[in-house]
This record gives C-alpha cells, sequence and structure tokens, in this order.
C-alpha cells in the first residue's frame, strides 16, 4: 500500500487518546497494511509503531520483534511493580533515546489480525514496547515520564535538530 511520514512531537493527534476498533474492515486492513509497510521500510528503524504515529487515531499497534505482529485494541496488565531501566526511543521524537524505567513484566490481551483473542505475557524489552506503544494510543509519548531536566534536554536537542544544527 504505502510507506506513511511519522508524525512527529507537537503534532496534535499524537496527543488524542485513540478511538477503539469496532470491527476489522477494508479501511482497517489498509491502515494495518500500511503499517506493516512503514515499520518494515528502509526508511525507518523500529520495533514497534502505532497508528497515531502514522496519523490515524485507531488503537492498532505493529510490533517488530522475534517477528512482527499486529494487535488491534491492545490491552496491558502490569503484573508486578519490578521496574527495568533501558535506552528508550521514538520515531515521532526525532529518534532521541533516554534512559527510562519501565515495569519489567506485563500481560497484554488483543485482537489478532484475524480478529482472534490473544492473551500472552511480555518481559524486558518486549515489555518495554508494547507500554510504549499502548502509550501512544493513550496520547502519551515517552517523554512525558522524564524528570523536568532531562525533558529540558530533549527538547533542546529537538530545537537544534529543528533548526539543522548537529546533535
Amino acid at each position: 500500500m504505502a510507506i506513511r511520514e511519522i508524525r512527529k512531537l507537537g503534532d496534535p493527534v499524537l496527543r488524542i487518546i485513540s478511538e477503539k476498533v469496532e470491527k476489522i474492515d477494508k479501511k482497517i486492513l489498509n491502515i494495518i497494511q500500511d503499517m506493516l509497510d512503514t515499520i518494515n521500510s528502509d526508511d525507518y528503524s523500529a520495533v514497534g509503531l502505532a497508528a497515531p504515529q502514522i496519523g490515524i487515531s485507531k488503537r492498532i499497534i505493529v510490533v517488530k520483534w522475534d517477528k512482527t505482529g499486529v494487535f488491534i485494541n491492545p490491552e496491558i496488565k502490569i503484573i508486578d511493580n519490578e521496574e527495568e531501566e533501558m535506552q528508550e526511543g521514538c520515531l515521532s521524537v526525532y529518534s532521541i533515546a533516554c534512559m527510562m524505567k519501565r515495569p519489567k513484566k506485563i500481560s497484554v490481551r488483543a485482537l489478532s489480525l484475524n480478529n482472534e483473542e490473544l492473551n500472552f505475557k511480555a518481559e524486558g524489552m518486549l515489555a518495554r514496547i508494547f507500554l510504549h506503544e499502548v502509550d501512544h494510543l493513550d496520547g502519551k509519548l515517552f517523554i512525558d515520564y522524564l524528570d523536568s531536566r532531562k525533558k529540558r534536554e530533549v527538547m533542546m536537542k529537538i530545537a537544534d535538530i529543528n533548526s539543522g544544527a548537529a546533535v
């Protein structure tokens, strides 16, 4: 179908709570195909993509880990409060990365592309990917979790990128 442009910080679609997918129809399948084309393109290097990142306010994510998976209306529950600190970045935040704590273990419930209910556990990096992508569906970006000093540093880097300065 099409490789879509990634929406960047400041685009209002990234701050909207996405709508639940009521029916997996041709329109939804086309959106999913565009998401797959985008995440698999040479233009972007990513392990996850949420529909709002291509301008669509629907609860759909693509996760590219051992294999690429599509998850519709994903819901996450934190299994325990143990956290893990890792580097995290985002295509919508100009691929800037920061160290960040996230819960280490989660359970995921979602619909598959074939409208089958999925229930599974994820931990470590895979849990982080799901948490990050579902945040996009809730109008949140990873920088929202940073302390004010670190967030200011990120915003200064973005300003440099937008002005054409080297980072």
